[in-house]
Formats: C-alpha cells, structure tokens, sequence
C-alpha cells in the first residue's frame, strides 16, 4: 500500500505541477482546502469508534491531535485567502469538488487501513512542506510561508508518531 501511496501522490502533483504552474497562491489555497480533509476524516471515524465502544486512551490523544491539526489547516487556508488564493471560481470549484471525494476516500481508508492512511497524509505533508520551500527559493524573506513550511514538518512528523502509536 505504501508504494500505492506513493503513486496516488506522484500523479496528483504532476496534476497540480501543471494546472497551478506559475500561480503560487491558488496553489496554495487548493492544497490547504485539501488539507484539512484527512484529519476531517479521522476525527469521523475515531468519534464512530467510540460511538461503538471501542476507545481507549490511544484514541482520545488522537482526536485531540487532528482536531489541533485541522485547526491549523483552517489557519493557513484563511492565510491564502487573504492573498487571493481562493479569487478564481475555478479554483474554488476544483478544490470544494476534488476534497469532498478525498474526505471520503479517507474515511474508508482510515477505517479499513489506519497505518497506511496516516502514511500517505504524511507523505502528503512532507509533499507540502517541500512545495512551500520551493517558494521560499523565489521569495526568502514570507515569513509566514516559512512559518507554515515548519507547521507541515511538524504534521508530518506527527502522522509518523500516530504510525507508532497504534501498531
């Protein structure tokens, strides 16, 4: 599954690579649109977990942990607003259709595979943090975006300590 990951990932950023070349900011506000969508589903499925008796100490640090993480996202979705990222109807389209079918696809993969789920939206941060560097090489001194750089470091590596936890 990893590798299968490993390929979602590939061909949706050469996807995004070419329809956002160039434009920065809606790139941006796409991605954090999405981004919020995994730890969305995660939250749904551990509360219908405990719905169901099945909780433990593991799960509430968990849902505090994505319900922080969403916060977050909704924080740097608000910052690429401001900078217009959402202007184009397009966008807002593309991005409002493309995270209701990824929120739901994370759901079922949550449910049925939780390890490889939290695999790929780490590989999906680090993917953010990798992009938003990127633009830092062209304009070093946004302090803003470095600190949002950092912000989906420390995701990454959160999704890698939830791996640890539940195996």
């Amino acid at each position: 599954m990893k590798l299968l990951n490993t390929l979602f990932l590939s061909v949706s950023v050469a996807i995004l690579d070419t329809l956002y070349e160039g434009r920065h900011f809606q790139r941006f506000w796409v991605l954090e649109e999405i981004a919020r969508a995994p730890y969305f589903a995660f939250i749904s499925v551990l509360h219908l977990r405990e719905s169901l008796g099945l909780r433990g100490q593991v799960h509430i640090d968990l849902m505090k942990e994505h319900f922080a993480q969403t916060l977050n996202e909704t924080e740097h979705l608000e910052e690429m607003e401001r900078r217009e990222g959402n202007k184009y109807w397009i966008d807002r389209f593309f991005a409002r259709h493309l995270v209701l079918f990824y929120y739901w696809v994370n759901v079922i993969y949550y449910l049925v595979d939780p390890i490889n789920a939290y695999d790929l939206s780490e590989k999906i941060e680090w993917h953010a943090a990798d992009t938003y560097s990127k633009y830092l090489e062209i304009d070093p001194q946004d302090e803003k975006i470095s600190a949002i750089m950092q912000d989906e470091i420390h995701h990454a590596q959160e999704l890698s300590q939830a791996i640890r936890l539940i195996t």
